[in-house]
């Protein structure tokens, strides 16, 4: 476990924070993985059957960083606060998920999410859990296929899923090769 000071930390959140935005005026989150270590970890939970966890640099680029941000592009992820423990080296951020809709306006995904990180002792993510209220993420993508403002490549995502393809990162609840929490 490494220690680090709260200068180090404090800039390193500002470091990320400025990658997230630029990801997000691209449209392109896959340079964040110059953030994580080769063999970091990064997983959620995606309801009552299945986890997604992604393993190794590589995986958290194509996948975490690039399959499952596919459709995504007219989203921004809005970090509200940030807390840091500089005796564990760990980050918690709690972030809005917004939609930039068709006409111009927004909307948000409601309830509590977040990202949870341990950086190793050279300030690289080992390991990142996300969370986020799954019952509310529904519930947006039902207001936006209803809309007509779901994007394409979140349709074909939602098509292939329930087509029954077996998406990379995917686990039965519990099965994950990593934990969760």
């Amino acid at each position: 476990m490494a220690s680090f000071t709260r200068e180090q930390l404090d800039k390193w959140v500002e470091e990320w924070l400025e990658a997230n935005r630029e990801a997000e005026r691209k449209g392109d989150w896959k340079g964040l993985a110059d953030f994580y270590t080769d063999d970091a970890t990064y997983g959620w939970n995606i309801g009552p059957k299945e986890d997604v966890m992604c393993v190794g640099v590589d995986e958290i680029r194509d996948v975490a960083l690039g399959l499952e941000m596919e459709g995504l592009e007219n989203w921004v992820y809005e970090y509200q606060k940030v807390l840091v423990d500089e005796k564990l080296g760990e980050i918690v951020g709690f972030w809005k998920q917004i939609v930039k809709k068709t006409d111009g306006t927004t909307d948000e995904i409601y309830g509590i999410g977040g990202s949870w990180f341990r950086l190793d002792s050279d300030l690289k993510i080992e390991w990142q859990r996300d969370f986020f209220d799954f019952g509310h993420v529904a519930y947006m993508f039902g207001k936006l296929i209803e809309s007509g403002d779901l994007s394409e490549g979140m349709q074909r995502r939602i098509e292939r899923s329930v087509a029954g393809e077996k998406l990379p990162g995917y686990y039965p609840l519990g099965q994950a090769p990593v934990k969760i929490w």
